[in-house]
This record gives C-alpha cells, sequence and structure tokens, in this order.
C-alpha cells in the first residue's frame, strides 16, 4: 500500500463482490454456514434500501479489504453514529496497513456526516483484531452485553 490508500464505494454491479468478502469473513470466522444472504437480497438491501453502505480498500486497483456499515442513533448523544458491521481484508493482503486505512476512511465519514461516534462488535477469541483495535484507541464496551432476537423468536415477539 503506498501513502495514500484509495478507496471507493461499491456500486450496484459489484454484489456479487460483496457477497464473495462476506463469505470470505464468515469462513475466517469459522460461520459460513451462518450465510444465508444471496446477491438479490444484497442488491435491494443496499442499493434500493439504502439499508448499508459498503466501502472498498484498493491495491493497484484490485479490491483487496471491504467495511459494511450504517447509521445508528445515540438518544444521549442526539447524534446518529456509523456502526461497522464488517471490516475484512484478505489475508495476503494483510500486515500493509489496509485496516487501519479502512477504519480511518470510517473515521473521517463519520466526521464529515456530524456522527458522534463509530462502533462495532468483535468476536470474544478474536485477540490479532482486539489488540489491533486497542492499539488505535478503541475501547471495549464492558459493561454492555449484546441481546438478539431472530427467527422464530423474532417471529414469536411480533406475533
Amino acid at each position: 500500500m503506498g501513502d495514500s490508500p484509495q478507496f471507493r464505494s461499491a456500486e450496484r454491479a459489484d454484489v456479487p463482490l460483496v457477497l464473495t468478502f462476506i463469505r470470505e469473513l464468515a469462513d475466517y470466522e469459522g460461520m459460513l454456514d451462518e450465510v444465508v444472504a444471496d446477491e438479490a437480497t444484497l442488491e435491494e438491501q443496499l442499493f434500493d434500501r439504502r439499508a448499508a453502505e459498503v466501502i472498498f480498500a484498493l491495491e493497484d486497483g484490485r479490491e483487496v479489504g471491504f467495511a459494511l456499515f450504517f447509521h445508528n442513533f445515540s438518544t444521549f448523544l442526539g447524534r446518529a453514529g456509523l456502526y461497522l458491521e464488517d471490516l475484512y481484508v484478505r489475508p495476503e493482503c494483510r500486515g500493509r496497513g489496509y485496516g487501519r486505512a479502512l477504519l480511518r476512511r470510517l473515521a473521517q465519514i463519520a466526521l464529515e456526516r456530524g456522527c458522534g461516534r463509530l462502533e462495532w462488535w468483535c468476536l470474544d477469541w478474536n485477540r490479532p483484531s482486539i489488540d489491533f483495535y486497542l492499539a488505535m484507541g478503541a475501547e471495549p464496551m464492558s459493561d454492555w452485553t449484546v441481546y438478539r432476537v431472530a427467527g422464530d423468536a423474532l417471529a414469536d415477539l411480533a406475533g
């Protein structure tokens, strides 16, 4: 990577590439069997509903990493934030600063949009990522526990 990393926003034609990155990340996390997203769903969610956004990190014009993010909201701050759902750099390109560059670009986007914070989750076992995030000034939110309702439980709650 040079001194000025290049980024680009995903376009509709990039949906297959976005899904490839999602699957590569899920495989790295040992969760590939949990990926049910498909190209049609991603296209609808990313480009018709604008539910999330994707940026790619480029090396010599080739996509080597991605970040998928969306807005959330802090009532205490009274401002939107950016929530980073996925950050992934291909294994052969790690250690070259792309992860840091993607996070820096997301921080810039957050500030450009007047957001109050940038946040994400990290798997407890992923020590390399945890150390990386801590070194960048991120703080673990150890007083909080994530709760989720999905699938049948979500339908039951709605019902």
